[in-house]
């Protein structure tokens, strides 16, 4: 790869490399919660937020608009985690289904009001990586870092309402509360994400690492550190197809993902039997 087009990309994997390290690390809580298409329900509902700015008059690079989205999103991780609890016998992921199905469809009719701005609108729901520039990436470090202090300080908590919300509840604490406070931080990473990533890239950045950590991980810690090491290495090796085979940079590093998934669940018997010999 030559200098010039490294330092045309050096935002770019900066951005992922940022994306992948908090991603893994909320990816643990998504599978262990089983609520695997939270991701893409938050996500398209941040993108109905900011569609129906853009159909208001708005410019789709104004601050107003992440903001607006921010709004959407906090309102859809209270409802998720209201429904939790609920003595009902409907799954958590069925309403968060029904959400993501009607966030598509109203986004879906919002850009046909917006004419205008439509091409706008596309660029923005399925995200355009190479364009991210270095005032972005530092104010999405900082952003993330905030959410990534708010989860270390009650880390403990977050991880018993995700591996034992029974146990949780049994001992008078509100899961209902800290589930709001996961899903709300979580909505302020997913709103930052989409806007830079696209929907599809970031769902990929939750899932995959932390499926394939779980592969050969067995605490908390190894399956951190394994998602964290695929979720970069897979970054800059995508990033690196994207230039060389002059393929879409977001749709390379999510296929380049699924490979990479396959091949570790493919030698995974080999790796066990060798480690257990």
């Amino acid at each position: 790869m030559e200098w010039a087009t490294f330092q045309f990309l050096l935002p770019a994997i900066a951005a992922t490399l940022i994306i992948a390290g908090i991603h893994a690390y909320l990816g643990l809580h998504v599978v262990e919660r089983g609520v695997i298409f939270v991701d893409l329900s938050l996500a398209q509902i941040a993108s109905l937020g900011a569609a129906i700015g853009v159909w208001h008059g708005l410019d789709p690079h104004e601050p107003a608009i992440y903001w607006l989205s921010l709004a959407f999103t906090i309102i859809g991780a209270f409802v998720f985690a209201m429904v939790k609890g609920h003595k009902a016998k409907i799954p958590q992921e069925a309403i968060i289904g029904i959400a993501y199905a009607v966030a598509s469809a109203a986004v879906i009719l919002a850009m046909s009001k917006a004419t205008g701005e439509a091409e706008h609108l596309k660029d923005m729901l399925v995200g355009n990586i190479l364009s991210v520039q270095w005032p972005e990436v530092w104010m999405t470090a900082g952003i993330y870092l905030i959410i990534g202090i708010f989860h270390w300080v009650f880390r403990k908590r977050f991880l018993e309402i995700s591996m034992d919300p029974e146990g949780v509840a049994a001992r008078g604490i509100s899961v209902r509360f800290w589930d709001f406070l996961f899903y709300a931080s979580f909505g302020f990473v997913v709103t930052r994400s989409v806007a830079i990533a696209g929907v599809l890239l970031v769902f990929c950045y939750l899932i995959v690492p932390s499926v394939g950590a779980m592969l050969y991980g067995r605490s908390i810690g190894s399956r951190l550190a394994i998602g964290w090491v695929m979720g970069i290495l897979v970054s800059v090796l995508g990033m690196y197809f994207s230039v060389l085979l002059d393929l879409p940079t977001g749709a390379t590093i999510v296929c380049t993902f699924g490979l990479v998934l396959a091949v570790m669940a493919g030698i995974r018997p080999f790796a066990v039997r060798t480690l257990s010999t």
